[in-house]
């Protein structure tokens, strides 16, 4: 078999359209399809906002993995409804303290006093000081994107943090305001302002049963764990919106002032308390989020984890070291364009070869490669745990076929002297 020069001149003439028209599909990605001005998108709203929440590993929770075991480390108890105030949440914790928990954590804050009501505060300022190894909640706020940090944390009123540790309570969601709709995934494992560094409430929590694995943890130095849902609480609402139906213990504040449970139920456990409904049987929305163990994981109806729930998962997540392992941005969009450029040199052999079986033979080839990858990922996160970060390939990939044609048919065409002639030589009747 002889190699000729043209064959050479042929082979370098197609590596160098395969990277121009593969620089052509990303800056289409990253540049024109993300300007606000193409508002005539905004048609494809409604289906938008359904989907915009979903992932394909939210099919693994909530269709493919089976139930865990439930966990007996982390006990949630409800400090019921907000009318019954400070008083009756002092009553809880004092009696949640008296049967040796190993950690208690308050998923509430309490920032100012009320005047209204003195010795409410003053009764659970004291009962607090009297609970070993408390923890409190604490957030951070003021992020500045030109810096990159947190302005300031903010906490519960020094009178109730006389005898407790502060943990940050920050849930990763993609809501702007507190009525929006909320999908929880992940969380911070740490953030440091001004130098002081606060842990993840769960971490924290967990630390006091085994500090090591907390260690073990933080020395991932994730910006960002993925949480990795064991369950809900252990009631009937609850059970019919997740598919993990009760995997954590909860106790209703009515259970707590009359003591309806056993000693070991509380003995030497995480208890955290927090608000979970008027009571348990409440389907209120108030403190809650949408995660991936909804029965809907797209259009979403209710969303069915309280905060203090969500804490819990990752308490035992922690516990159980039973980490998410995460492929990160960079790799993601260095996968998407080496698949992108081998689909790219595929794709102009078949437009030269073939170019009347070009549509019909790139389309079947996009549609074969996009379920491949969405298998992939189902596939890697069911069995690995493993969450990989391909959208960006897939939507190259869809995009490939169609954006070659305009690469080929336009772009090329505008800067041959020829063809330029041709498309604005006026036309003779």
């Amino acid at each position: 078999m002889k190699f000729s020069i043209k064959d050479g001149k042929g082979q370098l003439k197609l590596w160098i359209d395969g990277i121009l028209a593969t620089a052509f599909i990303f800056f289409m990605i990253f540049g024109i399809f993300s300007l606000s001005a193409f508002r005539i998108f905004d048609v494809l709203d409604p289906v938008g906002d359904a989907l915009s929440d979903f992932e394909f590993t939210d099919y693994v929770f909530s269709q493919l993995r089976t139930e865990p075991p439930a966990d007996t480390n982390v006990v949630l108890v409800n400090f019921g409804p907000p009318e019954g105030g400070r008083g009756l949440i002092a009553e809880v914790v004092r009696i949640v303290g008296k049967y040796d928990p190993a950690a208690v954590g308050i998923d509430s804050f309490f920032p100012v006093l009320k005047e209204e009501d003195p010795v409410a505060d003053s009764l659970l300022s004291k009962v607090l000081s009297n609970i070993d190894n408390l923890v409190m909640v604490s957030r951070v706020e003021g992020y500045d994107e030109s810096t990159d940090t947190f302005e300031e944390f903010f906490y519960s009123h020094d009178t109730f943090l006389i005898n407790a540790k502060t943990a940050i309570a920050n849930l990763e969601t993609n809501a702007a305001h507190q009525e929006d709709m909320k999908v929880v995934r992940r969380f911070p494992p740490k953030r440091t302002v001004n130098g002081l560094e606060e842990i993840a409430f769960g971490a924290q929590l967990a630390s006091y049963i085994a500090p090591k694995k907390v260690e073990k943890f933080l020395g991932r130095d994730n910006e960002y764990e993925v949480i990795n849902f064991r369950g809900n609480i252990v009631d009937p609402y609850q059970a019919g919106a997740a598919q993990y139906g009760g995997r954590f213990f909860a106790l209703d504040y009515v259970d707590i002032l009359t003591e309806n449970f056993t000693e070991d139920l509380l003995k030497d456990k995480i208890v955290i308390i927090g608000y979970l409904g008027n009571n348990l049987f409440d389907t209120s929305w108030d403190d809650k989020f949408y995660t991936p163990i909804n029965k809907k994981p797209a259009g979403r109806a209710n969303p069915d984890m309280y905060g203090p729930v969500v804490h819990a998962n990752i308490a035992a997540m922690i516990l159980n070291e039973d980490y998410v392992g995460n492929m990160s941005q960079e790799q993601g969009v260095i996968f998407a364009i080496i698949l992108c450029f081998i689909n790219v040199l595929l794709f102009l052999q078949i437009y030269r070869k073939l170019p009347k079986w070009y549509d019909g033979i790139t389309k079947v080839i996009q549609l074969i490669e996009a379920l491949l990858i969405v298998l992939i990922i189902v596939y890697a996160f069911h069995v690995f745990s493993l969450k990989l970060d391909l959208t960006l390939a897939i939507v190259a990939i869809l995009l490939s076929g169609d954006l070659i044609e305009v690469y080929n048919g336009v772009l090329k065409n505008l800067f041959n002297k020829e063809q330029r002639r041709l498309l604005f030589k006026p036309r003779s009747n």
